[in-house]
């Protein structure tokens, strides 16, 4: 288990994660979302040992992750921007990372090199940042980490490579790996998470399971003959609402039985409730945070 407790990183007077407690168990694929410059990376970096908390401790399986070479030894970090040497080829990167990581697999990365178009002797500056990240991708998977740590992960590769990336994910994510994946693209994590974190401005503005996290707000259509007062209204906590004509969409915080009762206590002629998707829910999410959200989702 991955926890960080109570922990600060500031750089200056700009405090990139303020007092964050998290806990992310074995076996969990974690979504880590949020508007830009909320602090995402920043909590990969630290709990890779990349970083050190200014207050607070950061624990791999009940250890001090910082400076701590058995704890970060079941931790791999794919960063948004993967760094290499200029003379780094996938074959000459895979014999330094076989030397340092007591888990590497041979066998896993010969079958790797199999499944990606990738030339292993080719110096990887070289080729492009979608290729790249493959490339990348098979020296982390080939490490066979307890906790495999992704920053932007898809940005830049094709829709074929990211359906062989998920299912590689969650293959070994069956054999016991966890994952935590930073991303803007709240769709391709939906396919993945089975927890979400959000967050804003270095907090955490909540931590759950995806399907709590949607069972939380409900999205709904419904038909008026007479419309709804604000009387009516304000026994929902709505956090967007739009009408045309007789037809109201609505989205309000609680759960779908809860909100449909109370919906058709007003005499629907129609009322539905409709899918919910991740997207949404951040939407809504950081717009009750206050954030402008026109800027955030790709």
């Amino acid at each position: 288990m991955i926890e960080l407790c109570s922990v600060t990183k500031r750089f200056g007077n700009l405090a990139a994660l303020d007092g964050i407690s998290l806990k992310i168990g074995n076996g969990n694929v974690l979504g880590l979302v949020g508007s830009n410059g909320s602090g995402k990376s920043t909590m990969l970096r630290l709990i890779s040992g990349v970083f050190e908390a200014d207050e607070g401790e950061i624990l791999i399986d009940g250890e001090d992750s910082f400076e701590n070479t058995a704890a970060k030894g079941k931790v791999f970090f794919v960063s948004d921007y993967p760094y290499f040497y200029n003379d780094s080829t996938v074959k000459n990167t895979a014999d330094l990372y076989k030397r340092l990581y007591t888990s590497w697999s041979d066998e896993k990365y010969s079958y790797l090199c199999s499944l990606f178009p990738i030339h292993q002797n080719q110096r990887i500056i070289n080729m492009s940042k979608g290729m790249q990240r493959q490339a990348a991708l098979i020296l982390a998977l080939s490490c066979c980490p307890k906790y495999l740590l992704l920053d932007e992960i898809f940005d830049g590769l094709d829709p074929v490579v990211r359906m062989l990336v998920k299912k590689l994910i969650i293959e070994d994510v069956s054999n016991g790996m966890s994952v935590v994946i930073a991303s803007h693209n709240l769709r391709e994590l939906e396919d993945l998470c089975d927890h979400v974190a959000l967050l804003h401005q270095g907090k955490l503005l909540f931590h759950n399971e995806l399907d709590d996290t949607k069972m939380g707000i409900t999205k709904l259509q419904a038909a008026f003959a007479t419309p709804p007062t604000n009387a009516d209204m304000e026994q929902f906590e709505i956090l967007n609402a739009n009408s045309h004509g007789q037809l109201y969409n609505l989205i309000i915080r609680g759960s779908q039985d809860e909100v449909l009762a109370k919906i058709r206590t007003l005499g629907p002629m129609f009322v539905e409730a409709l899918p919910l998707t991740l997207e949404e829910v951040f939407i809504y999410e950081m717009e009750v945070a206050g954030y402008d959200v026109s800027n955030i989702v790709k």
